[in-house]
């Protein structure tokens, strides 16, 4: 194994241009690579944003008594889906409808009743913020007794559904077209690599060597570079995100870079297509040298 990594030592600065230059090539596959990652997660934070509105309002029948709602607020927290439960009395509601509905503000101020009726405004649980777990609270809320409707805001919630999907098919096509332009990237580079070394190949076989052992190297060789061209695209990828935040005013909670983990990941996915494309390249291309 000492011998493999001394290989791959000198490979590296017998051919310092050549290495430089595959390890570029693969960065910028992989920048295009994180850029649209960027994008992707930034959509993603979006979306999810958008989720946290997902509620379900249960408005109940006037004259129901306060104990009555709270033991059903208990039992209503402890479905799977609910987060939390808000009661909102008469009065609060009128008193909102006051300060966001403008238009109608005047029409609300010389009210002999409250036409507003009380409510239970349940929040969902990130995993369960979709239009099937919402019409299935709301299926269980008009089960008790005291509730007179029940609303989640259906056309919006599915219509965030279909885009939440889009994005998913959207990004795993693009995401996956990325990944194959920079396995082919990595594949050309070691290619060059092995015709660039096919002299001394030929002499390591004809000393007994065998194909594990010349192709050994190679892989070891394409990983190190992929995962260098990982990192050196995760900076690019960092300089673009500060630039444009700068550029554009924007804070760290509208506009995200990666989390660790998914920093991580970028290397690691560096580090899988060197592998990948050092297999490919190798296996094609080594019998014929």
């Amino acid at each position: 194994m000492r011998l493999t990594w001394r290989e791959v030592w000198h490979s590296f600065w017998r051919t310092p241009l050549l290495s430089s230059l595959s390890i570029i090539m693969i960065a910028f596959s992989l920048y295009s690579v994180g850029l649209f990652g960027l994008v992707a997660t930034n959509f993603r934070h979006t979306l999810s944003d958008l989720a946290e509105r997902v509620e379900v309002v249960a408005f109940m029948l006037r004259g129901t008594p306060i104990e009555t709602i709270t033991l059903a607020s208990e039992d209503i927290e402890a479905f799977p889906e609910v987060l939390s439960v808000n009661y909102v009395s008469e009065d609060e509601a009128l008193a909102r409808a006051r300060v966001e509905l403008v238009e109608f503000r005047e029409a609300y101020e010389d009210l002999a009743t409250n036409p507003l009726p009380a409510s239970l405004e349940i929040r969902l649980r990130p995993q369960f913020r979709n239009a099937a777990q919402a019409r299935t609270v709301a299926e269980r809320l008009r089960a008790f007794g005291f509730v007179d409707d029940v609303r989640f805001g259906q056309d919006w919630v599915e219509r965030l559904d279909r885009i939440r999907n889009l994005a998913g098919i959207v990004g795993l096509v693009i995401g996956a077209a990325f990944g194959l332009v920079a396995i082919v990237i990595i594949g050309v580079t070691i290619r060059m690599t092995v015709l660039h070394r096919a002299r001394e190949i030929s002499i390591m076989r004809l000393v007994g060597a065998t194909n594990a052992f010349v192709r050994r190297p190679f892989l070891i060789e394409g990983t190190l570079r992929g995962v260098l061209g990982g990192a050196l695209a995760l900076g690019m990828s960092f300089a673009s995100y500060r630039l444009f935040a700068s550029g554009m005013g924007l804070s760290g909670e509208s506009f995200v870079f990666f989390t660790p983990s998914q920093a991580g990941l970028i290397v690691g996915f560096g580090l899988l297509l060197g592998l990948i494309g050092s297999l490919i390249s190798v296996g094609r291309h080594l019998r014929h040298v």
